[in-house]
């Protein structure tokens, strides 16, 4: 059973969100088409990076904690991370716009993007010899810094850094359960001479910066598209 440890996870992970989805205040289910094409694009960046670092054994994954179906090296169920996690994620935020729509820090969300893009950007520079955490920190950098170009600070960036915060308590006890805080050997390993030998438990310190960086473009592909829509 213990093959089905990656899908289980995915699986509790999403049960709550899915259902609530159909809960007619947020409609969260309307708002599908935005948040899919949100995330197939970052799957476009995020899955090819997800490959070569496999093939290049900068972090690989335990046989025994998945069910043995591999897509282009990957574990189907690397896949699913992919939508399930920014799934449950987007809902969260929909939630709090709905519960909290008055909730604003424009300007303290502008100053945190600015100063946390241009910490990452140097973090970058003096880590490039560290694949891992140069890529990780550049492009979530990079991100931060475009938000106030977008005026995204005025419009969702006080909501998306709630979420974010709020978020990343399950992300870290999911992400530990997979990098071997609940079991005897981690389903994800990484290489550490790629990182910076920084861990929240057993979980690399970049993976928090992993995560702010997907969400990002995930968030600004569904901002865009329900603008659009105007739903």
């Amino acid at each position: 059973m213990e093959k089905y440890y990656y899908l289980f996870l995915l699986l509790v992970s999403t049960v709550i969100p899915l259902i609530r989805s159909f809960e007619q205040r947020v409609r969260f289910r309307e708002k599908w088409p935005a948040l899919f094409a949100g995330i197939l694009v970052m799957m476009g960046i995020f899955i090819p990076w997800d490959i070569l670092f496999a093939h290049h054994g900068i972090w690989s994954f335990n046989h025994l904690y998945v069910i043995g179906l591999y897509l282009f090296g990957l574990p189907v169920e690397e896949w699913l991370f992919f939508i399930v996690i920014p799934y449950c994620i987007v809902f969260t935020y929909e939630v709090f716009r709905y519960f909290l729509p008055r909730l604003q820090f424009r300007q303290t969300a502008l100053i945190v993007s600015l100063v946390a893009g241009i910490a990452l950007i140097v973090m970058a520079i003096l880590n490039s010899h560290r694949l891992y955490t140069f890529i990780v920190t550049l492009l979530t950098g990079t991100l931060l810094l475009m938000q106030p170009f977008f005026s995204s600070h005025k419009k969702w960036l006080s909501h998306f850094f709630l979420t974010y915060v709020v978020m990343l308590i399950p992300f870290l006890v999911v992400n530990g359960a997979l990098t071997g805080m609940f079991t005897e050997m981690p389903v994800v390993s990484y290489d550490d001479v790629h990182n910076l030998g920084i861990r929240i438990f057993t979980i690399p310190v970049e993976d928090a910066v992993y995560l702010l960086g997907m969400m990002f473009v995930v968030q600004m592909v569904y901002e865009r598209r329900i603008a659009r829509r105007g739903v």
